[in-house]
């Protein structure tokens, strides 16, 4: 018998599809489910309001763009992790769309080695290789505006290792071309190292308790291309590459790195109040090629100075405190000292900065921060405001990796 003689035809016949429907709903949410195929992607939107500019930084006067970025990231096999990240930003007044990260990386190397190869960012330092929407303030140190152009990435490959110690230990070297922090070329002939940078870095931390954690970290780069060398200035002057984004205004053969990074968290919560300290030292040797040492092309009333040092240097220390859900504040000191080449001389800058945020998170994808920065400078021919004020969004959409320690 018929089981809908007692319906209307088209009751029935909706009845029927309502039960198809069912049926097919399961499939859809296995569907939906992340598999190796199926990449996560996310979407950083950084935006600004700033009332005058700061040396050596992309954000301009009045309001702009961050670095806005989209990024996709999966597991290729069971063998391989592969990422995308581009990014679109302001430079020079034009805007720009960049690819900041295009590598593969192992997935299944024993005995804690990891590869990766492609476009990355290399992990010298202690900010280097986080995101700049992950920072607690609107700017990277000078410390990096200077010497990494912000932030570095390039392309090369990475090996990692991470020790089987009761501390977390692990050690890496990269290679790369060093093409943004290649000492500049004002006449255009200049034959540079295709591969011009090498690096070594190592990380080791642990647990005070479980409401404390530390991390010390080493790194030093070898920049094969990083030497200025003496040009006639009579002749053509050339545009160089410096006048790229991300590209480092300051330039050594030798840098060495030095960071400390300290947190706390009530009862090892980080959710609801934490204090993160953090400071780093930068020290770039040998920027003067040896000819320049006969020529005495240093200003003289640095002279001694320069021979003695013949490097640039710089530090920041900084501290953070997130004193509930919804708000943090944090205070951040720094100092650099460069030389840089006027026609036929060295002349030293040196430019101090204090920084001062405070910043509204409404979630883990929202933060609006308000930050005041005093900067005292010397040396330096571009003429900028001793005071900045900056109101700053940043708002992250879909699901994003883990930040790094």
């Amino acid at each position: 018998m018929n089981n809908f003689k007692f319906f209307p035809m088209h009751i029935a016949n909706k009845v029927c599809v309502a039960f198809a429907m069912l049926a097919f709903i399961p499939s859809l949410s296995q569907a939906q489910v992340p598999t190796l195929s199926n990449p996560t992607v996310s979407i950083a939107l950084d935006g600004y309001y700033q009332n005058e500019e700061r040396l050596m930084t992309e954000r301009v006067e009045g309001f702009g763009l961050g670095e806005t970025e989209l990024a996709f990231s999966a597991s290729i096999d069971d063998m391989f992790f592969g990422k995308l990240t581009t990014v679109f930003e302001m430079h020079e007044g034009e805007s720009e769309v960049n690819v900041e990260e295009a590598f593969i990386q192992t997935m299944a190397l024993p005995n804690g080695f990891t590869l990766r190869a492609g476009r990355f960012l290399s992990d010298i330092g202690y900010l280097n290789n986080q995101h700049l929407h992950s920072d607690a303030f609107t700017s990277r140190p000078s410390a990096y505006r200077a010497f990494l152009g912000g932030h570095y990435f390039d392309d090369g490959i990475r090996v990692s290792y991470i020790a089987p110690t009761d501390l977390y230990w692990t050690l890496g070297a990269e290679v790369f071309t060093g093409k943004s922090i290649r000492a500049e070329d004002e006449l255009g002939e200049r034959e540079y190292d295709s591969t011009g940078v090498y690096t070594a870095f190592t990380k080791i931390g642990g647990d005070v308790s479980i409401e404390s954690s530390w991390q010390l970290g080493l790194s030093y780069l070898r920049n094969e291309n990083g030497q200025l060398i003496h040009q006639d200035h009579s002749e053509e002057v050339h545009e160089d590459e410096h006048d790229e984004a991300h590209s480092a205004a300051y330039t050594g053969k030798n840098t060495f790195i030095a960071d400390f990074v300290f947190k706390w968290a009530p009862n090892g919560n980080y959710k609801y109040q934490h204090l993160t300290l953090s400071a780093e030292y930068f020290s770039v040797s040998d920027f003067m090629a040896d000819e320049f040492d006969g020529e005495h092309l240093i200003d003289e009333d640095h002279e001694a100075e320069a021979k003695a040092e013949d490097r640039h240097n710089a530090w920041y220390i900084s501290g953070v405190y997130q004193f509930s859900p919804s708000w943090s504040a944090g205070l951040r000191y720094g100092k650099l000292n460069s030389y840089a080449l006027d026609e036929e001389h060295f002349e030293l800058q040196k430019l101090k900065e204090t920084e001062f945020s405070v910043a509204w998170h409404n979630s883990h994808f929202s933060t609006v921060r308000l930050e005041v920065s005093h900067q005292s400078s010397e040396g330096f021919e571009q003429a900028h405001a001793d005071n900045v004020i900056s109101l700053q969004y940043v708002m992250t959409l879909g699901a994003h990796n883990a930040h790094q320690f």
